[in-house]
């Protein structure tokens, strides 16, 4: 596209910078990933703002928003992104949520499991479009103590419980260290946190960190826990991809859609003894963490940001050539 028909695309993310969680790390993303070929804005809420083409983060939190484009402007693209608790929760049951999927012209989900759980006629305006991130290089890791580490704001979709219950499973192992980071979204979450490391002298909560910071831990780790009930496509499993760190998750299809079906670290989802059994073999058995990490680098391709740009760029250039 020439600098001079460039096309507005606003993205409507009902999570801001302050936020500092997934919505918002894909909207910034996406809008720079576009800026060569689109104008873009990043916006909390549609509220009239002129765009030849609509970019909407969630389906039932972008609701309004979704609806007034739908109805504004019927015949312009408009880009439904799902996240987890879309699709394992709100499009089964809430009618606003289930509305954003009928006026979307185009859906995104962010592995290629989500696709599954779409009603069949919708499956068809349905692409997949990994997130990324850039690869850092992996650092040594220590010879005499497993670290391992869980990304994540505390609140019940993310089971931060599981890791916990783990951690004080294994208290006794001194050569395996917990790590927590994310703020306390569940003050009684938080609660838990604190009293599991006044209890458990090899577990530490950090609270919220910044991204750069976050990353660094998982880079310095040698395992990355996602404990998560659902999740769209977790940005921190593809950020361990891209440090060379290995990956525990529950058994979920979000994960699962990351990862792949034949990945060797998952446990049932709540299942803290499970966890704990597949860290403690990890630190005991240094085949299974070497196979671990394999498995996980061999994602990586998938996350890397020319791979997604490329997905994105070709998603919203169809849209717009299609448009009536």
């Amino acid at each position: 596209m020439s600098s001079k028909t460039r096309p507005r695309v606003l993205i409507a993310s009902p999570a801001l910078a302050a936020a500092n969680n997934g919505n918002w790390h894909t909207a910034w993303r996406w809008s720079r990933m576009l800026a060569d070929d689109c104008r873009t804005g990043i916006l909390d809420a549609w509220r009239g703002e002129p765009c030849e083409l609509l970019i909407a983060l969630h389906a039932r939190r972008s609701a309004a928003s979704i609806d007034a484009f739908a109805r504004a402007h019927p015949n312009r693209p408009l880009v439904v992104v799902l996240t987890g608790t879309d699709l394992y929760r709100d499009i089964h049951a809430d009618a606003s949520a289930q509305r954003s999927l009928r006026q979307a012209t185009h859906l995104v989900v962010l592995q290629d499991q989500g696709v599954d759980e779409l009603p069949a006629a919708l499956r068809p305006k349905c692409s997949v479009i990994y997130q990324s991130a850039t690869r850092l290089q992996p650092v040594p890791a220590p010879r005499r103590v497993l670290h391992v580490v869980s990304v994540g704001h505390l609140r019940d979709e993310k089971d931060p419980a599981t890791f916990m219950r783990a951690a004080r499973r294994l208290r006794e192992r001194r050569d395996i260290r917990f790590v927590h980071i994310g703020d306390a979204l569940d003050p009684a979450l938080g609660t838990a946190a604190r009293r599991t490391q006044a209890e458990c002298a090899t577990y530490r909560w950090l609270g919220g960190l910044p991204r750069a910071a976050a990353r660094q831990h998982i880079r310095r780790a040698q395992v990355l826990v996602s404990t998560s009930r659902m999740e769209g496509g977790a940005q921190v499993i593809l950020e361990a991809a891209q440090s060379s760190t290995a990956v525990l998750a529950s058994r979920i299809a979000g994960n699962v859609g990351m990862l792949g079906a034949g990945h060797a670290g998952y446990f049932e989802l709540g299942d803290d003894a499970g966890l704990a059994n597949l860290v403690m073999r990890a630190r005991d058995e240094p085949g299974l963490l070497t196979n671990l990490r394999a498995q996980t680098v061999a994602r990586a391709p998938l996350f890397e940001p020319a791979e997604e740009q490329r997905r994105l760029i070709h998603l919203i250039t169809t849209a717009l050539e299609t448009a009536p």
